[in-house]
């Protein structure tokens, strides 16, 4: 029982006025982050809003990111039904985003290896390769690349070779397609279901199962003759061993660490990207340190996290200022009372993790890019509810230690190699909500040349 459940008394939710059907999303169109911590200074840890004539309660701040962690959280929200229509779309039973309790910890358990940092141990190198080889195809000296295009190519190459054997560039269009249409209709239910009907995303969708299927032919043609299984050969092993993936979730399953992974981690790297060309000085200790770290040779997998303190800071900072995950999608499967307000069982809940990020009382000068904040003694992400970056509770980011390591690996060597330059010194970056938060596709840098 949470502590404002023992309240004697229930309090009034507040109701944060908007326009007529529209209610309040414009407001979380334009800067979702921005709207929900306004909610929380104006409104307290619980609201209630209308977004596109749907009700929603909003809980947010450090009270909210803590509350998924507990068993009381656990048992009193559920993520089916904002997953449901990605689920029936795949003609799948289940997605890992969208089921609970034991079905998602039998998901979570046939994917934990291929989607943890084991499962690249000897292969930090062949990352750094895969960038080189990336950088010499996309990032041409004199020419000016768009930042988050360039990434998601970068991050399917890297994804698809480490964790699926291959790496399909000629499908990321269509990918990214498919995930803009399948967010914004079916999951955040920003834009109307009778989008679905355009030939763009018909084509996308009908070019992703075709690597659904490849992707099947793959791994069923080394199912049992592989000493080194990677995540794919986990999840058929799965599909053909035991029922926790039958065959009607297998395009699902398959495709959906590019699906997961792209708009993401390119968001992220893009974002990692801009922040640290803007600031000169963190450019130039960032340059310090990656050089002295492949000055030394190839990279030792057992320092590597350690060696690159300036870099990791840049790149949780990101994270911080930019995060992906402004806020996780839940139903109430009971009534339950929060903070003493009374919530119940249906009602569709915005759990607002990302608003501790922009919190004085966590961050001092929170709008400020501070590489410094997370080496101790100040290590201020370690306050408790303050930092969410990958999530919250259950549905943690499954990929959080992989993903760590290839942002690394990856920015490591982008900053290495490369020579950029903002279009200008003022250069404000230009973001998108839809369907993920992260930098705009026009985000633009300059190629001036190889450092290496």
């Amino acid at each position: 029982m949470s502590s404002a459940a023992a309240s004697t008394s229930l309090q009034k939710t507040p109701y944060v006025p908007g326009l007529p059907y529209l209610g309040s999303a414009l407001e979380m169109a334009k800067d979702p982050a921005a709207f929900f911590v306004k909610c929380y200074r104006k409104y307290g840890p619980v609201c209630r809003l209308t977004v596109a004539g749907e009700r929603y309660v909003l809980m947010s701040g450090p009270e909210a990111a803590e509350f998924l962690g507990t068993r009381e959280g656990k048992e009193s929200l559920r993520s089916k039904e904002f997953w449901e229509g990605l689920v029936k779309e795949y003609k799948a039973t289940r997605a890992l985003t969208g089921c609970d309790g034991a079905e998602h910890k039998e998901l979570r358990d046939v994917m934990r290896r291929g989607y943890s940092k084991e499962a690249i141990k000897g292969r930090y190198n062949d990352l750094i390769d895969i960038a080189d080889k990336a950088f010499d195809r996309d990032w041409k000296t004199g020419t000016d690349v768009h930042v988050l295009r360039a990434m998601q190519y970068l991050v399917v190459d890297e994804l698809g070779t480490i964790l699926t054997g291959s790496a399909p560039l000629e499908y990321v269009k269509d990918i990214r397609t498919m995930i803009l249409y399948i967010l914004n209709v079916l999951v955040t239910r920003q834009r109307p279901k009778i989008l679905l009907h355009r030939p763009e995303y018909k084509k996308s969708k009908a070019k992703v199962f075709e690597l659904g299927d490849k992707m099947i032919d793959f791994a069923k043609a080394r199912y049992g003759k592989v000493d080194e299984a990677n995540l794919i050969d986990d999840i058929y092993k799965a599909h053909r061993e035991t029922s926790a993936v039958p065959a009607s979730d297998l395009y699902l399953t398959l495709t959906g660490p590019y699906m997961a992974g792209l708009d993401t981690v390119a968001n992220t790297i893009a974002s990692v990207c801009y922040a640290v060309l803007k600031h000169p000085d963190v450019l130039r200790r960032v340059h310090e340190e990656v050089d002295a770290l492949f000055a030394r040779g190839p990279i030792d997998e057992a320092t590597f996290m350690k060696d690159i303190p300036c870099l990791n800071g840049a790149i949780m900072e990101a994270m911080r200022l930019y995060p992906i995950a402004v806020a996780q999608m839940r139903t109430a499967t009971r009534d339950f009372v929060f903070k003493g307000h009374q919530i119940y069982e249906g009602e569709m809940i915005y759990i607002g993790t990302s608003v501790p990020h922009f919190m004085e009382e966590f961050w001092p000068n929170p709008t400020a890019f501070d590489i410094d904040r997370y080496q101790k003694p100040r290590a201020e992400h370690m306050q408790s509810g303050a930092y969410s970056p990958y999530g919250r509770g259950p549905h943690t980011c499954l990929g959080k230690s992989l993903a760590e390591v290839l942002m690394a690996a990856m920015m490591a060597r982008f900053f290495h190699q490369l020579d950029l330059e903002l279009e200008s010194p003022d250069y404000v970056l230009k973001t998108k909500t839809a369907p993920t938060p992260g930098p705009a596709d026009s985000f633009k840098v300059r190629v001036k040349g190889r450092r290496h």
